[in-house]
């Protein structure tokens, strides 16, 4: 069993101490970069944070006149290992169908750069990290973010590796929000976006499952608002069941049903007791279970209220086409029949807005019985999609092939 002290003070694996490239994939390396004191980061909810750690990784190479970079901003659950060995968790990297050598996203022709959001646990600076003020982790003293917060930081990013306009940013689900804010707040800096299976706000019914986690980890003994670092404890079991639910959206009837059906898990019959009976129960309770040793619980509350924050029609005076006029921007939007977390009429919101503003977009809806995770998983009509968009942009930009 992993403890909190286990967690705070668990050395960062050797070779993710510093720049370090991924023997598997030569072109490949993680990184860190540093926001020092007389520079903090302003944050919506009115304090600066300083200093703050971003941890990153690239792929491929950067080309002489720094045209070819794209951002990819991953979701709730996810960091900067898109692909090869995840430093910390050993786990290989979470967008290995879509990143790589000949793929959509090429790292023989782009520059792929992914950063760990503000507030995460895999580097960048969040709650499990050492307040400089106190010497104690922050806990629930770390400031509340927002999705800008998180822009805002890519941003000091990109700024510091010198890129005054990203090709390409592109993400799904909470990543899908970041491109949304890049191109909104950043418009000049972004030549083209590629949002997948999000929203431009979160609903009531995202929010409420969201609050069900929160309370799942708040209710945990081991919480102990948030000082469990001091306390040598995890709320594990808030955590999983945090993890149990949301993992429910990701997925759809169809692809419950076509996997687990009512089979029973290791047994001819029921138990008539509260074992795992079925493999779905089963299957929820390994998807706790394994995601507690991975990820902190007061930054799964702290990126979910961010997620929750999140709504770009109420930032732009009510009216989302306001945050996309005069952009120059070009857009590719991708939704799934079967996601219901962020179903594709929230996808087309996003599209009307954009006509609205007159921007240039496509739309395509893919026809999975995946769910919300399709985006992770391969979909050979979104890689086509995505691949002939960039294809078209590329050759606009005068980016030559590998």
């Amino acid at each position: 069993m992993t403890t909190a002290s286990d967690a705070a003070d668990r050395p960062v694996p050797a070779a993710a101490e510093a720049d370090v490239a991924d023997t598997a994939e030569p072109s490949s390396s993680h990184h860190f970069f540093t926001i020092a004191e007389d520079q903090p980061l302003s944050l919506d909810s009115g304090p600066t944070l300083a200093p703050v750690k971003v941890a990153y990784q690239t792929h491929g190479e950067l080309n002489q006149d720094k045209s070819n970079a794209i951002l990819v901003c991953h979701a709730l659950t996810g960091d900067q290992f898109l692909t090869g060995r995840n430093l910390w968790t050993d786990r290989p990297g979470w967008w290995e169908t879509m990143v790589g050598p000949g793929k959509t996203l090429d790292t023989d022709r782009y520059f792929i750069i992914c950063s760990n959001v503000l507030g995460g646990c895999m580097g960048t600076t969040g709650p499990k990290d050492i307040d400089h003020a106190t010497g104690r982790p922050y806990g629930l003293n770390f400031p509340v973010i927002t999705i800008a917060d998180m822009v805002r930081l890519q941003k000091r990013l990109i700024d510091h590796l010198g890129i005054e306009q990203l090709f390409c940013v592109t993400g799904g689900s909470m990543g899908g929000m970041q491109v949304l804010q890049w191109a909104a707040n950043y418009p000049e800096q972004v030549y083209v976006a590629a949002p997948i299976a999000t929203a431009a706000r979160h609903s009531a019914q995202n929010i409420a499952f969201h609050e069900v986690g929160r309370q799942a980890i708040m209710a945990d003994p081991n919480w102990h608002n948030g000082d469990y670092y001091s306390h040598g404890v995890l709320p594990q079991r808030g955590l999983a069941v945090a993890r149990m639910a949301a993992h429910i959206t990701y997925l759809s009837e169809a692809a419950l049903q076509n996997k687990f059906d009512r089979n029973l898990q290791d047994r001819a019959k029921v138990s008539f007791g509260f074992d795992a009976d079925f493999q779905v129960e089963s299957y929820l309770r390994h998807q706790g279970s394994s995601f507690v040793d991975r990820f902190d619980a007061n930054s799964y509350l702290y990126i979910t209220r961010a997620m929750d924050y999140f709504d770009m029609e109420a930032e732009f005076d009510g009216i989302l086409a306001n945050a996309f006029r005069g952009t120059k921007t070009e857009f590719c939007i991708v939704s799934f029949t079967s996601d219901w977390l962020y179903p594709t009429a929230e996808n087309k919101a996003i599209v009307r807005a954009l006509n609205a503003a007159a921007a240039r977009v496509s739309f395509v809806e893919v026809n999975s019985d995946r769910g919300h995770d399709a985006f992770l998983l391969d979909e050979p009509e979104m890689f086509t999609t995505l691949g002939g968009f960039l294809q078209a942009a590329a050759a606009r930009r005068g980016l030559t092939g590998p």
